[in-house]
């Protein structure tokens, strides 16, 4: 059971704690997802204000931008707040030690995989881009929306992406497959 955040005489915001409106401004989050974290358990107010205002500490900050972060990276808040509270189930802290460089290190082997994807992505988005610039000034109505792909700008066009035969309707050659 959690304890009682204790009531503030309305002197913490001097003692450095900050309010659910300044969390969610410094940390580039909403009040709800200040609110919601806290309603979940992820986030925990040092106390309230005697008009009931949540104040949090420092700490809590830095663990709304690790949250922030790492739901931006594509964790699960389920996963997040398991570990989270790793050190709370394990028996030692060698063991929770181990368990949370086992999630790490399946969370990084994710990312790795994912920044791979992004990269590659990158690439053909700008190669792509490239080919639709040179098509800025187009006022062909005999190959416009229908017929691009025999459009001369799009036959002299070194590779065609998977992005561009997707968004222009050009057909892909074999060999850029």
């Amino acid at each position: 059971m959690k304890p009682k955040p204790k009531k503030s005489d309305g002197k913490g915001k001097r003692d450095g704690l900050l309010t659910t409106g300044e969390m969610a401004r410094l940390s580039g989050n909403t009040l709800r997802t200040v609110r919601f974290y806290e309603e979940t358990g992820l986030l925990e107010p040092a106390e309230r204000t005697e008009g009931g205002h949540r104040l949090f500490c420092r700490a809590e900050y830095d663990k709304l931008c690790l949250v922030s972060e790492l739901r931006s990276a594509g964790l699960s808040l389920e996963d997040i707040k398991s570990m989270l509270e790793v050190k709370q189930h394990a028996s030692s802290g060698g063991e929770a030690a181990q368990d949370v460089i086992g999630r790490l290190e399946r969370q990084i082997a994710v990312m790795n995989d994912r920044i791979e994807l992004l990269g590659n992505l990158k690439s053909e988005l700008e190669v792509t881009k490239g080919h639709l610039s040179k098509c800025v000034g187009c006022k062909d109505r005999a190959h416009f929306p229908d017929s691009c792909g025999n459009c001369e700008v799009m036959a002299d066009a070194r590779r065609i992406t998977k992005a561009m035969s997707v968004l222009w309707s050009v057909e892909r050659c074999r060999a850029d497959e």
